[in-house]
C-alpha cells in the first residue's frame, strides 16, 4: 500500500502519465484502488495511450462506423475490442483487451486461393456462423494452396504474433487427413517459420475408407510425416477449428515498414481432397496473460 499511498500523493495529470506507460489491464486494476486513482486510471491521457497511433485510419476503414459511437477514449478502446469489420469486409480488426495488440482476420475473399474461381473446386457459400457471412468451401481437388498477405507496418510493433487457419470439416470430408500440408511464414525476403499441418484428423470409419480408396501410399505418407512436429486442427470458442501455421516477429518500429508478410499453405501431393470450408487467416499475438 506504500506505493499506491505515494502514487496518490502526486497531482491527477501526473498520475495519469505514470499509468499511461502501464498496460489496459494495470490501468483497470488501479481503478479498483480507490475513488481518485480510478479516475486518474479512466482518463483519456491514459487510454489514448493504449490505442494505436493509425486508430483513427482503422476507423475510417470500418465497414460500419456509425457502431463506434464513444464519449471517451476508453469506451472506443473497449469497442475496439469486439470485432470490427474494414476494407470492404475482407478483413477483421480487434484489439487484445489486456494489452491492446492488434489483431485480425483475413477473410476467405481476402485470401489468395488456387482455383478459387472455379466452382467446380470451390464453392463461396453463405454462412451465418462466419463473422464475414460467407466462406469458401472446398469442393474437390488434388493440389491446394493458401496465401495471406499483410504489411507489417498494420501491426503491434515489438510483438511475437502467430498465425491461424480458420476452418472447419464436414461430416463428408476426405482426403483433408492423407497428407501433411507445408507451411510457411515469410516477413520480408526472411523465413520466419517452416512446418507441416494436417487439415483433418481421422477417426476409425475414415482410416478405412482411406485405405480403400489410397491404399497403402497415405498410411506411408503419414508415417513418414508424424516423424516430424505436425499441427493438427483444435476447437475454438467461437464453434470454428484453427490449426497454428506459425508464428514470428513483427520487429522494431525502425525497421522497414513496408516487410509483406505471407503466410502460405501448400498440398501438393495429389491427394484428392474435398469438405473443407475455409472462413479465413487469423493474425494475433502470442501472449501469456498473467495470472490474477
Amino acid at each position: 500500500m506504500a506505493t499506491c499511498s505515494n502514487i496518490e500523493s502526486l497531482p491527477n495529470d501526473c498520475v495519469s502519465e505514470i499509468l499511461s506507460h502501464t498496460s489496459p489491464l494495470e490501468a483497470c486494476r488501479f481503478s479498483l484502488v480507490s475513488r481518485r486513482l480510478g479516475s486518474c486510471a479512466d482518463s483519456d491521457t491514459v487510454w489514448r495511450s493504449f490505442l494505436p497511433s493509425d486508430y483513427e485510419d482503422i476507423v475510417s476503414r470500418a465497414v460500419n462506423p456509425f457502431a463506434l459511437n464513444f464519449s471517451s477514449y476508453k469506451q472506443l478502446f473497449f469497442a475496439l475490442c469486439h470485432p470490427l469489420l474494414i476494407d470492404h469486409g475482407t478483413k477483421s480488426f480487434k484489439l487484445d483487451k489486456c494489452w491492446g495488440k492488434k489483431c485480425y482476420v483475413i477473410s476467405a475473399r481476402g485470401l489468395s486461393i488456387a482455383w478459387s474461381s472455379d466452382p467446380m473446386i470451390w464453392r463461396w457459400k453463405a454462412t451465418p456462423e462466419s463473422r464475414f457471412g460467407e466462406a469458401a468451401e472446398l469442393r474437390t481437388v488434388n493440389w491446394l494452396e493458401i496465401e495471406g498477405k499483410m504489411r507489417r507496418r498494420v501491426l503491434t510493433a515489438n510483438t511475437s504474433y502467430a498465425a491461424y487457419l480458420i476452418m472447419k470439416v464436414s461430416d463428408r470430408a476426405y482426403g483433408l487427413d492423407s497428407a501433411p500440408s507445408e507451411v510457411s511464414i515469410r516477413v520480408g525476403k526472411r523465413v520466419e517459420h517452416r512446418g507441416k499441418a494436417y487439415l483433418g484428423d481421422r477417426n476409425e470409419e475414415k482410416r478405412k475408407m482411406e485405405k480403400l480408396f489410397y491404399g497403402n501410399r497415405a498410411e506411408a505418407l503419414r508415417n513418414a510425416a508424424f516423424q516430424e512436429i505436425i499441427r493438427l486442427p483444435r476447437k475454438r470458442d467461437d464453434g470454428w477449428m484453427e490449426i497454428e501455421l506459425g508464428d514470428f516477429f513483427s520487429g522494431d518500429e525502425d525497421e522497414d515498414e513496408d516487410d509483406e508478410i505471407s503466410i502460405c499453405l501448400r498440398e501438393v501431393a495429389y491427394q484428392l481432397k474435398g469438405g473443407l470450408l475455409l472462413e479465413g487467416i487469423e493474425i494475433r499475438p502470442k501472449i501469456d496473460l498473467p495470472s490474477s
